[in-house]
C-alpha cells in the first residue's frame, strides 16, 4: 500500500528463518529492538523510489527533514529551528538548526537545504514529490536561514517537507544514498543483509546522542502472514508495525503483547489503467465499481480492519464528503452498464497483484465479485521490484490493488503521465484552485469537488481507508499511536 506518499506500501519481499538466539537477543538486550516489515525497499534513498518501505527504515533515523510529522498529524520544528510564513502564504523563511552535521562531518547548512531542494526539483530528478519541488525556488540569506518562495499557495508544505521526499541531502553523497546513506539522524546503517535484514546503530556524533536509549536497531523482511505470527509468537521479533490483521484476537489475549489499532490517510484502491481500451469508458470503470462490495473487500483483506471510501480521500482528512453512494455496490446495474457500453461478456481482464497480503487477499475477493458480473480478472501475482518496473513504470496492467499511503496526494490525478493515465482537463482545472485556495473554506469546497468528480468518472473502484496493525512486546515504549505516514522512528523507541 504505493500508509501518505505513492503508498506505496512497498518493498521486495523474503521471509527471514526463525532462529531462538535472534528471540534471545531481541528481548535480552534493553538497548537493541529488532522489527520486522512486510517488504524490503529496492533501496535507501527516499528521493530516488516510489517505495514506502525506504522511508519505513531511514526517515527520522538515518535522514532529518527541515520538520517532522508527528503521529497525530501536526508538525513539529526538525533541522529547521523556527519558521515564519508570509501574509501571501508562498514566502517561507527558516531560522536552521546550528551544530548539526552530516554522518561523513560535513556541516550542515543553508547551502545543503538549496542543494537537495533545487536536486529534488531539477530536470534530472527521480522524486515522487519533483512537481512540488519545481515550483519551489531556493534562497540561501545566510548559512543558517534559508527562503522559500512557492509559485502557488499550499496550505501542505510544511507537511510536505517532513516527508521521506524532503530529506537534506549532503552533495558529497547524494548519488550514493541508495546503497550508503548519509544524513544528520541519530542512526547510521551498518549492514544490509540483502533478503534478509537492515541493522541500524546509534551514530555516536549525533547532536543529542545521550538522549537516544536505543543502540541498535534491526529491521527483518516477513513477507508471509504466517510467518509473520510466529516470528512474533517466537519472540523473534519486538514489534511489527502493519502486520497481517489475522491474528489479532490471539495477540490481543496474550499478555505478553500490546495490540495497537493505528488511524491512517492510506487508500487501497483496484487501480485502473484508465489509457486501456475498454477501460477507457467512464461506463465500464463504474460497472468494474458497481460489481464490487467494500465491506467484503475490507472482511477479506483486512479482516475487517478499514472504513470505506468512494473517492481518493478519507474520513478525517480536511474536506472530506462521503462519495460512497456514488457508486454503491449493485450488481445488476455493473451487467447494465457493461451492456452499454456495447460489451459482449466474458469481458478478460489482467488484474496484477504485489506481494502485500492485503493486495493477495482483497484480490482473491475482488475476483470472485467481478466474475458474477461477468468479468473474468486474471490474477497475476508479482513481486513488489516487478510491480515497480511494470505496473507503476510501464503501466503494464489492466488492473491491481495497491494502497497508497500519503495524506495529501490527489495532485496525482492532475499527471497525465501518471500510471494510471487519468488525463481530465476538469480536474486539472479544480486542482488548480485547490493549491491556490487561500482561504479554508474555499479550499474545503474544492476538495469536495475533486472528490466527487473522481468518484463520477469513477477512475478507479476506491475500496477503503485502512486501519494499521502493530503487536509488539508490552514492555516496549514509544510506538506511534497513529500513522499519518510510514516511518519507524527509533530514537522515540525505549524499554521499560
Amino acid at each position: 500500500m504505493l500508509n501518505r506518499r505513492t503508498v506505496l506500501a512497498t518493498g521486495a519481499i523474503a521471509a527471514v528463518p526463525l532462529t531462538t538466539s535472534l528471540g534471545a537477543l531481541a528481548q535480552g538486550r534493553k538497548d537493541a529492538v529488532t522489527l520486522a516489515m512486510t517488504l524490503e525497499p529496492p533501496g535507501l534513498d527516499p528521493t530516488a523510489g516510489a517505495a514506502s518501505a525506504i522511508a519505513e527504515i531511514v526517515q527520522y533515523n538515518i535522514f532529518e527533514t527541515l520538520t517532522k510529522i508527528n503521529p497525530d498529524g501536526s508538525v513539529s520544528p526538525l533541522l529547521a529551528e523556527s519558521w515564519e510564513v508570509s501574509p501571501d502564504l508562498k514566502t517561507y523563511t527558516f531560522k536552521l538548526r546550528r551544530g548539526v552535521k552530516f554522518q561523513n562531518g560535513e556541516p550542515f547548512t543553508a547551502a545543503a537545504v538549496k542543494f537537495s531542494y533545487d536536486r529534488a526539483g531539477g530536470e534530472k530528478s527521480t522524486n515522487k514529490d519533483k512537481r512540488t519541488f519545481a515550483g519551489i525556488t531556493t534562497q540561501v540569506v545566510d548559512d543558517y536561514t534559508v527562503v522559500l518562495l512557492n509559485k502557488e499557495i499550499d496550505p501542505d508544505l510544511l507537511f510536505v517537507l517532513g516527508q521521506a521526499t524532503s530529506i537534506i541531502v549532503e552533495p558529497k553523497s547524494a548519488d550514493t544514498n541508495a546503497n550508503k546513506p548519509v544524513g544528520t539522524g541519530p542512526y547510521q546503517l551498518q549492514a544490509w543483509n540483502k533478503g534478509s535484514s537492515v541493522v541500524l546503530t546509534a551514530w555516536a556524533d549525533y547532536r543529542d546522542a545521550k538522549a537516544i536509549k536505543i543502540k541498535r536497531a534491526t529491521f527483518r523482511f516477513i513477507s508471509d502472514p504466517a510467518a509473520q505470527v510466529a516470528a512474533l509468537l517466537a519472540g523473534d521479533v519486538d514489534a511489527f508495525p502493519r502486520v497481517t490483521p489475522r491474528s489479532v484476537a490471539q495477540f490481543k489475549a496474550n499478555p505478553k503483547f500490546q495490540v495497537v489499532v493505528s488511524g491512517s490517510r492510506a487508500k487501497t484502491i483496484l487501480a485502473i489503467n484508465n489509457g486501456k481500451k475498454p477501460l477507457d469508458d467512464v461506463r465500464v470503470r463504474r460497472a468494474i465499481a458497481a460489481a464490487i462490495d467494500r465491506k467484503a473487500v475490507i472482511e477479506g483483506a483486512g479482516d475487517g480492519y478499514g472504513a470505506p471510501i468512494g473517492s481518493h480521500y478519507v474520513p478525517g482528512a480536511f474536506g472530506y464528503v462521503d462519495t460512497t453512494g456514488v457508486n454503491p455496490y449493485d450488481p445488476e446495474k455493473a451487467k447494465k452498464l457493461l451492456a452499454e457500453a456495447g460489451i459482449k461478456t466474458p469481458l478478460e481482464l489482467t488484474m496484477t497483484l504485489p506481494p502485500t497480503p492485503y493486495a493477495r487477499q482483497g484480490g482473491e475477493v475482488i475476483a470472485a465479485q467481478l466474475a458474477k458480473v461477468g468479468i473474468v480478472a486474471k490474477i497475476q501475482n508479482v513481486e513488489w521490484a516487478q510491480w515497480l518496473s511494470g505496473t507503476y513504470g510501464g503501466k503494464n496492467y489492466d488492473l491491481t490493488v495497491i494502497s497508497h499511503v500519503e495524506p495529501f496526494d490527489l495532485g496525482n490525478f492532475a499527471k497525465p503521465d501518471y500510471y494510471w493515465a487519468y488525463n481530465s482537463p476538469k480536474f486539472n482545472d479544480l486542482f488548480n484552485q485547490i493549491k491556490n485556495a487561500a482561504r479554508p473554506a474555499d479550499r474545503a469546497k474544492l476538495l469536495g469537488d475533486a472528490q466527487r468528480l473522481l468518484a463520477e468518472d469513477s477512475v478507479h473502484a476506491f475500496l477503503y481507508s485502512n486501519q494499521w496493525i502493530t503487536v509488539a512486546n508490552k514492555n516496549l515504549k514509544g510506538l506511534w499511536k497513529d500513522m499519518p505516514v510510514f516511518v519507524n522512528d527509533i530514537s522515540a523507541l525505549s524499554w521499560s
